[in-house]
């Protein structure tokens, strides 16, 4: 998973690479001169006493460092652009990949899963990217390359190399196999703990109401306890590596010098040449040592890539049209012919043999008990959900053949949790409308009987929203999530149980304000009291998924049994019958 994300993502910056690796080959090859240079100085200028060798031979070794410097500086900014724009394109391939998600697909990941694989995940492998382009891509030249010089300087003293790289190499191989599940574990120990504190962020209210807060630090102190106990062990294995590179180091050197002293004794070997000799082993063992740094990460981004080729292979339920229909004429309508639907995996549907037709200025409305697929239903026609069974149609086209910009913009949804953005009043009604005027703003407010509170507050349409709109109340936001389906002027009006946190006389306000406005519109009306619903051309009455009933209220108070006792249980027989 690893390589193909990197040939994905990666090879389209060969360019940089490229500059990347000639810049250090430069850079290494310099590095590689220097010893031999200095068992020059060593044995043709300090031996011979010879000053101005050795002056020269300095000089010379300067200017290779001076030209090292600027190359490998060189090397890292553009190895660092590379893992940037890696970095950068994954998270953007990720991001719109989760947006094409329905709803049921992100509950299939979750939402702490998603945000940990968008941000740690990426992280994970951009970070490898980066090391790789700084640290690996010299070993193998600083290997071969060293190996060679070495070679060069003293060729049976070369053979210790064949002892100590097998050794340091099996010795980092067994521990990173090692740490691979460990890794693994880490990852999902991560989406724990972002799950248990997203949660609590959120429900902080809910925790202090009830006294819970002891409950949830336990909760949190497990998820936290698991995730360091699996860094832990992922830590004593990283810290075990390390000093086994160091012995290598430490006993490869004390052997070269054993043996070199003994062979410079039997004039074999000079001591310049053993000083060179020790310089290449260390920087033969230090790049192994680097490439053992980098492939320390590599088990853990190769977990990072696993996890986010799942999300970008994944295959969305709800499946664009492949000849879309990009123009709907004719009047705003709303049809359903016996609409049914599952969710994966579930012996029994949430919906079953749904139908109904409403036309342009018709209100449907929709009631039910808790848990009767109500919010299911209005779903099904924005494409949150596909239909497991039977077909929607909008404007009489079935909502699978629709170009998906075209349907939702065709439909203004306020869901049963509305949702307000960071920003200003402005910003979150003009989501629906970003070239609505500040004019066409307060209209929609005003129906949406949010003028007042509005323009009470500082800045009026600049007044900043916190994100999700915690700095309002949940009417007020209700509202605000009104007046933005408002200013789409949409085909078709859903409202999910929008009013339900409106006392009745706002209610009673709002609902006559939004008649002359969806005269040429469709309303869909899901709501829990019959005082919100009674005047709807019709009426759909759901039980445990399926229709019971369909009229008006008054046909319903005559036919549904089920209807009659909701309606009984809200309002009086004169009530009812007015």
């Amino acid at each position: 998973m690893l390589i193909r994300l990197l040939r994905t993502y990666l090879l389209r910056y060969r360019g940089l690479l490229t500059v990347v690796l000639a810049l250090t080959f430069v850079q290494t090859m310099g590095t590689l001169f220097l010893p031999s240079l200095n068992a020059d100085i060593i044995d043709k200028g300090i031996a011979a006493h010879d000053t101005g060798y050795i002056w020269r031979t300095g000089g010379l070794m300067l200017l290779i460092t001076l030209v090292q410097v600027v190359f490998a500086i060189a090397a890292v900014r553009y190895g660092a652009r590379a893992a940037m724009a890696f970095g950068r394109d994954v998270r953007s391939a990720l991001f719109h990949r989760v947006t094409d998600f329905s709803a049921q697909d992100v509950a299939a990941f979750g939402a702490p899963s998603l945000i940990t694989r968008i941000t740690n995940d990426v992280t994970q492998v951009q970070v490898l990217v980066l090391m790789s382009c700084t640290l690996l891509v010299a070993a193998p030249i600083t290997i071969i390359g060293g190996a060679i010089m070495a070679v060069r300087e003293d060729g049976p003293l070369s053979l210790l190399l064949l002892v100590s790289v097998p050794v340091l190499v099996i010795a980092v191989g067994l521990v990173i196999v090692r740490m691979v599940p460990q890794f693994q574990v880490m990852q999902v120990r991560i989406d724990r703990i972002n799950e248990v504190l997203r949660e609590q962020i959120t429900g902080m209210r809910v925790v202090r109401a009830f006294v819970r807060e002891p409950h949830e630090a336990d909760r949190f102190a497990h998820a936290n306890d698991d995730l360091t106990m699996t860094s832990l062990r992922a830590g004593r294995l990283m810290a075990f590596m390390f000093p086994t590179v160091v012995f290598v180091l430490n006993a490869s050197s004390v052997a070269a010098i054993w043996i070199g002293a003994d062979r410079i004794s039997n004039g074999q070997m000079k001591v310049g040449a053993l000083i060179a000799f020790l310089s290449y082993l260390i920087q033969i063992l230090m790049s192994v040592m680097m490439a053992t740094f980098v492939a320390v990460m590599a088990p853990r981004a190769s977990v990072s890539a696993e996890r986010i080729q799942e999300v970008l292979n994944a295959t969305s339920s709800v499946v664009p049209p492949t000849d879309p229909v990009t123009e709907l004429t004719g009047p705003s309508s709303l049809e359903l012919r016996n609409v049914e639907f599952k969710y994966p995996g579930a012996e029994n549907p949430v919906l079953c043999d749904i139908t109904f037709r409403a036309g342009a200025g018709e209100t449907v409305a929709i009631i039910g008990s808790t848990g009767a697929g109500k919010t299911t239903l209005l779903n099904l026609v924005p494409r949150l959900f596909d239909a497991t069974g039977g077909d929607v149609l909008v404007d009489g086209v079935n909502v699978r053949d629709i170009e998906p910009e075209l349907l939702w913009s065709r439909i203004g949804l306020v869901p049963q949790k509305p949702y307000l953005f960071t920003g200003s009043v402005a910003s979150n009604l003009r989501h629906a409308n970003p070239t609505a005027t500040d004019e066409e703003l307060w209209a929609a407010l005003e129906v949406a009987q949010a003028m007042g509170f509005v323009a009470a507050m500082p800045g009026g349409l600049d007044a900043v929203v916190a994100q999700g709109g915690s700095n309002v109340s949940g009417g007020q936001r209700q509202r605000l999530a009104i007046a933005r389906a408002l200013v789409r002027r949409p085909g078709i009006y859903l409202f999910d149980d929008s009013f339900s946190a409106l006392d009745l006389a706002t209610d009673a306000h709002l609902r006559a304000a939004l008649v002359p406005v969806v005269t040429d519109a469709v309303t869909v009306i899901v709501a829990q009291r019959v005082s919100t619903i009674r005047h709807a051309d019709q009426i759909l009455v759901i039980e445990d998924g399926r229709q019971v009933g369909h009229g008006t209220h008054s046909e319903l108070l005559e036919s549904c049994p089920t209807y009659q006792e909701i309606v009984a249980s809200q309002l009086t027989e004169e009530e009812a019958a007015a």
